[in-house]
């Protein structure tokens, strides 16, 4: 009997968050689940929040400040960019929903596989999203020249992730540079989504911030989800030089759409130095590390990663990614099958780095199983 055969054949797509779903379909209790597919670091929330956010809590007594200035100097001084460019948000899903409502863009281009949450929102506005693929035997790293091409007037909207996620490759500031050029000439705007820009190896080389002094085409978006493992905050914020778009962004947002706790909380993190550099220094490590040990197994094929995360394809074509999560989760360890991603299919997985000794767990299991 093959391995297909033995396990329980789900075709769910399990997202890094649906821990109850799994607990309920695999009968393995959430707590015992080590999640290689939220793409969250590993290290927990910030050392000085730990510390420190308690003795903050009569914040709660009253209102946030409605312009929330204190958290966005803090943010200006972690990304080096005016305040007055810098709007924050209920997590960086709410500035994606926000920036869409207000731009209604009828014809929308993405850069491919990537977060679904771009074209569902696309698609709440009656808007056509058409995609521009990376090419696997180019590595997923883009084609630049045919992209400037596809930049045509016919486009409103181009929206891209760096580092992209699921495939952990990047784009270059230079490049972005090239792209922002294009699109103001053809009068697209462009949403940069640096989720994961934080974990790469050199942030300067690839960040389009800086070039949201030069491009008022542009809004850049971020949050503390992964890098800084509070996805229970709801923080995000954007970096934008457009005051006409940030205006009309404020308008629609609701007021204090950022609790008091995580407003603080926030400006407690963006200056926990010694977190933001143990956190590099770790995925750095780790990534390193367990990328060398997969390339020594010829049934697999990485793909450079530059994000906290991996993705894989399993050249043993004997097994399935649905196969992989099966063995992966009765031993507690939840990756993700990119079956669902946009041109990926079910010979790819997905998973993020953790602790060194959760890392050899997961490792060891797919280099024994492939």
């Amino acid at each position: 009997m093959t391995l297909h055969n033995q396990l329980t054949n789900h075709k769910e797509h399990f997202h890094g968050s649906d821990l109850e779903k799994i607990e309920q379909i695999y009968h393995i209790k959430k707590e015992s689940i080590t999640s290689f597919s939220a793409n969250v670091n590993p290290l927990g929330i910030s050392f000085r929040l730990r510390e420190t956010l308690t003795s903050h809590i009569d914040a709660i007594a009253t209102y946030p400040d409605r312009k929330y200035t204190s958290l966005r100097n803090s943010i200006s001084q972690y990304v080096n960019a005016p305040s007055e460019h810098i709007i924050v948000g209920n997590g960086s899903t709410e500035l994606i929903s926000i920036l869409i409502q207000s731009r209604k863009p009828k014809q929308t281009l993405i850069l491919g596989p990537t977060y679904s949450e771009y074209q569902r929102e696309i698609t709440l506005q009656n808007g056509i999203c058409e995609y521009f693929p990376l090419q696997e035997d180019k590595e997923f790293q883009l084609d630049l020249n045919a992209l400037l091409e596809h930049l045509t007037s016919d486009i409103d909207l181009f929206i891209l992730c760096n580092p992209n996620n699921p495939t952990s490759s990047v784009l270059t500031t230079q490049q972005l540079y090239l792209i922002l050029q294009t699109c103001r000439e053809h009068g697209i705007f462009v949403m940069i989504d640096e989720t994961y820009v934080e974990f790469a190896p050199d942030i300067s080389a690839i960040t389009a911030i800086p070039l949201t002094s030069q491009f008022q085409n542009l809004i850049v978006l971020r949050g503390v989800s992964k890098f800084f493992a509070a996805p229970g905050l709801r923080l995000g914020y954007g970096v934008c030089s457009c005051p006409e778009l940030l205006t009309v962004i404020n308008e629609k947002k609701n007021p204090w759409t950022i609790n008091s706790l995580a407003a603080i909380a926030g400006e407690i993190m963006f200056q926990d130095q010694e977190y933001i550099d143990a956190t590099r220094t770790l995925i750095h490590n780790e990534r390193t590390r367990i990328v060398t040990r997969l390339r020594e197994n010829p049934n697999l094929k990485v793909f450079e990663p530059y994000g906290n995360f991996v993705l894989v394809k399993l050249l043993n074509t004997s097994l399935t990614s649905q196969d992989v999560f099966d063995a992966a989760i009765r031993k507690g360890l939840m990756i993700r099958d990119c079956s669902g991603f946009s041109f990926l299919n079910d010979q790819f997985i997905r998973f993020c780095f953790m602790s060194p000794e959760k890392n050899d767990e997961l490792t060891t299991l797919l280099l024994d199983l492939i």
